[in-house]
């Protein structure tokens, strides 16, 4: 399980709750079923219409990786990348051969595939780029359709407040407040619904799966890097130390934050 996401869940739930409990005189009041309907029937109506249903369909597992912790498996990578430089510098193509079966990146194994057919240098960047450009282009349409039910859902959740407007309009003449109070409510909590959901469920959902493709694609890119530097033949420890500064974590690229720079006068004195 993600930990972030056990960490928001927890806290959306302690939030409901405290709302339930601490701001109303019955949890009930809350409640609004046909007020929910309309939001969730009316928010993935409108999704079906803008987007192919093969798209659609994939929502559902969309939502199971939030809550998976995935790995990018980037170390595992440059092993396998440095391993097989070490052998195609030593002109073993048979072992290097031999590693790809054992591979289980299937970019990492195609990009290397060209370099074994002597593939022009151009031809393979050419083709690995529009693969990374291929896989961007579908993971930001995913996203997109999280972000797209974010912009419907709060419309549906007023759609729902103008009806139950409507029905207490009906009722108005009679002047009763026991009557009329409550109507208000319901009509509101549509809003209400249409509001969470879009905030607490649809936009971070999106988010998560917008930082998840980033991080897909940094991986995708030193795996390029990493056959660029097979296909120029630079040595192995120069593409291990490479590639593992796509990994690397730096707090600051520009400014070292410790103790030298704490006690430097000419520091402070731009400081203040």
């Amino acid at each position: 399980m993600n930990p972030s996401t056990i960490i928001g869940m927890l806290a959306s739930i302690v939030l409901l709750v405290s709302v339930l409990f601490f701001t109303a005189e019955s949890p009930q009041s809350f409640l609004n079923l046909p007020g929910l309907a309309i939001v969730l029937a009316g928010t993935m109506a409108a999704t079906f219409i803008s987007y192919p249903l093969r798209e659609v369909l994939r929502v559902v597992r969309l939502v199971g990786l939030v809550f998976r912790r995935e790995n990018t498996y980037t170390r595992d990578d440059i092993k396998e990348l440095v391993d097989m430089a070490r052998l195609w510098f030593k002109g073993d193509v048979r072992a290097v051969e031999e590693a790809l079966e054992r591979t289980r990146n299937p970019f990492l194994r195609t990009g290397i595939q060209l370099v074994i057919a002597n593939t022009k240098e151009e031809e393979i960047f050419d083709l690995l780029r529009w693969r990374i450009a291929r896989l961007k282009a579908r993971e930001h349409a995913e996203a997109q359709i999280f972000r797209t039910m974010a912009t419907y859902a709060p419309a549906f959740g007023m759609i729902g407040t103008l009806v139950g407007l409507v029905n207490m309009l009906e009722v108005m003449e009679a002047g009763d407040l026991h009557v009329i109070g409550p109507r208000m409510a319901v009509a509101l909590l549509t809003t209400f619904y249409g509001i969470l959901l879009a905030n607490l469920v649809f936009k971070p959902v999106a988010v998560k799966l917008e930082r998840r493709t980033e991080e897909r694609l940094i991986a995708m890119n030193m795996v390029l890097e990493g056959i660029s530097l097979i296909t120029k033949r630079r040595l192995p420890s120069f593409i291990e130390e490479t590639l593992n500064s796509f990994v690397a974590n730096y707090h600051d690229e520009i400014r070292d934050v410790g103790p030298a720079n704490q006690n430097d006068p000419t520091e402070a004195g731009q400081n203040a």
